[in-house]
């Protein structure tokens, strides 16, 4: 099994470890799961995400190349500025989510960890001429998260993320640490994704860890904040027979790919968007407060199946269990009553709109508040 450069940092600080995508990773620290994701809505939690593929590309049209195998428009970022967005097939489903961002003088994609040798040998495949470099092993990644984070960062580098605003990233040096820190996340807070040497990792962690509002939180709070925040886990929410359209996330396609298509499984993916897709995820909300997990059927009131759950977990924010489903596309209007069979019982639930907690990403001000000011 492999380790990421803090694994012997998480067993200092007693972390339960377990496999996660061929890596040891801890799930969580003896204060337990619902004190970190607590502590991340509330303060700045430092998550290890060394596990993730980092990916270098290099070449004068690599943008260009690669909007062939996303829905996502590419080529007109400017260095510094990311984007979300998927890897598709030619049937329209989803190989992987992803992250690219353009940099001065090459692009960086962050993949899923357990998703990173297939997208690799898809990239190799699919681009050409273009230089395409694994860090695999060269970089680790820290999620800093939270409402605090920034102020963390601020602290320990003469406020130079008091500008840099969500989904943009810059070089910076962290306490003699060559950083490349992007304001990102997987937590529906405010935060940073943070890239250096593998051999700095560890300095980098402790370095946050002295701050007075930054603890360590593991996979378990994880989960649980990227489900109240809307946001899809690959191989539980996304999978290669999944379209972007199924899956609720049409807002990495933007108007212009719509027009013109020139995409892996445009055709597929273009026609759900103007007919509609015959499933669709949605959110649910069960009563009671027993979660409800990954692969629990949801029936209509008739007792027809018509879907089932793909995540699931116990909301520490909303002090209720919630869910996202697959269903059918005719029961996906909020306010829509359905049952969950759980355990030889149906549990009562309703159709909820996504995120179930909103997002407080770090934007740029408006006109309105500018002008307010």
């Amino acid at each position: 099994m492999n380790c990421t450069p803090l694994h012997a940092l998480h067993l200092e600080y007693q972390a339960q470890m377990v496999d996660f995508a061929g890596f040891e990773m801890p799930v969580r620290y003896p204060e337990g799961i619902i004190a970190e994701h607590q502590h991340c809505r509330a303060e700045a939690s430092l998550f290890d995400v060394s596990h993730m593929g980092q990916v270098l590309l290099h070449g004068e049209n690599v943008l260009e190349q690669l909007e062939k195998l996303t829905p996502s428009t590419l080529k007109t970022l400017l260095p510094g500025q990311m984007k979300n967005s998927v890897l598709t097939n030619a049937q329209g489903g989803v190989i992987d989510d992803f992250i690219v961002t353009r940099r001065d003088k090459d692009v960086l994609l962050v993949l899923n960890a357990g998703r990173r040798d297939v997208d690799l040998a898809h990239l190799r495949k699919q681009l050409v001429n273009i230089e395409i470099t694994p860090k695999f092993e060269d970089w680790a990644l820290i999620a800093l998260q939270g409402p605090k984070a920034a102020i963390a960062v601020n602290r320990l580098t003469d406020n130079a993320v008091q500008n840099l605003y969500f989904m943009n990233a810059r070089q910076l040096d962290i306490q003699g640490i060559e950083c490349w820190v992007s304001r990102s996340g997987y937590t529906g807070e405010d935060g940073f994704e943070i890239s250096c040497a593998s051999d700095r990792a560890e300095d980098l962690a402790r370095i946050f860890l002295k701050q007075p509002e930054v603890k360590l939180a593991g996979l378990g709070a994880r989960d649980s904040l990227r489900l109240e925040a809307g946001l899809c886990l690959y191989g539980n929410d996304l999978d290669e027979g999944t379209t972007p359209i199924e899956a609720g996330i049409a807002f990495v396609i933007p108007k212009s790919r719509r027009e013109t298509g020139g995409f892996m499984g445009d055709r597929v993916i273009l026609e759900q968007l103007q007919k509609g897709a015959k499933t669709c995820r949605v959110g649910l909300v069960p009563e009671g407060r027993a979660p409800i997990r990954q692969h629990v059927e949801i029936k209509d009131d008739q007792g027809k199946t018509i879907g089932e759950v793909s995540s699931g977990v116990f909301s520490p924010t909303l002090q209720k269990p919630i869910a996202f489903a697959y269903i059918d596309s005719q029961y996906s209007e909020p306010g829509t009553q359905v049952m969950a069979h759980l355990r030889g019982r149906d549990i009562p639930c309703e159709i909820v709109k996504l995120p179930f907690v909103h997002g407080t990403y770090y934007r740029p001000p408006t006109k309105e508040q500018k002008e307010a000011s």
